[in-house]
């Protein structure tokens, strides 16, 4: 079993996968910051400052003056200007991953050189061609 174990570590599979997960959190990071720190306030001044993650509705009884407040206070919120902060995050990322892939995308075509191509080889006259050439001599006859 640990033999087993260390085949599946050693594979380049999961060391990829490891490394992408790492990078993946690091990037989830930079956009949380990116909405928070940059994008909200931007929408912020086009809806008269508001912090959309501090958007709640109480269901039930009690005012509170912040959703921390609230869930401090062991009340039933319904969040949804955090659920709209991460639906704002979820598009960003796809975003950049979309603007990634399309990046190497290119990167690759440009890589790819003429040479690289296998040429076309001649194989002789296609299954078509040899029907035709059957068919016009069996009317030629």
């Amino acid at each position: 079993m640990i033999n087993e174990f260390k085949d599946f570590i050693a594979k380049g599979n999961v060391m990829d996968m490891a490394v992408g997960i790492i990078i993946g959190a690091a990037f989830t990071a930079i956009v949380t910051s990116l909405v928070n720190d940059l994008i909200n306030p931007i929408i912020g001044l086009f809806t008269g400052g508001i912090d959309f993650t501090n958007l709640f509705w109480t269901m039930g009884d009690g005012e509170y003056a912040s959703l921390e407040q609230a869930r401090e206070a062991g009340a039933s919120v319904f969040a949804y200007g955090a659920f709209f902060t991460a639906v704002i995050n979820f598009l960003i990322i796809a975003w950049v991953v979309f603007m990634l892939v399309k990046m190497v995308n290119r990167v690759k075509a440009a890589a790819e050189k003429p040479d690289d191509v296998a040429p076309e080889v001649d194989t002789g006259p296609s299954e078509k061609d040899l029907l035709i050439e059957i068919r016009d001599a069996l009317k030629a006859r």
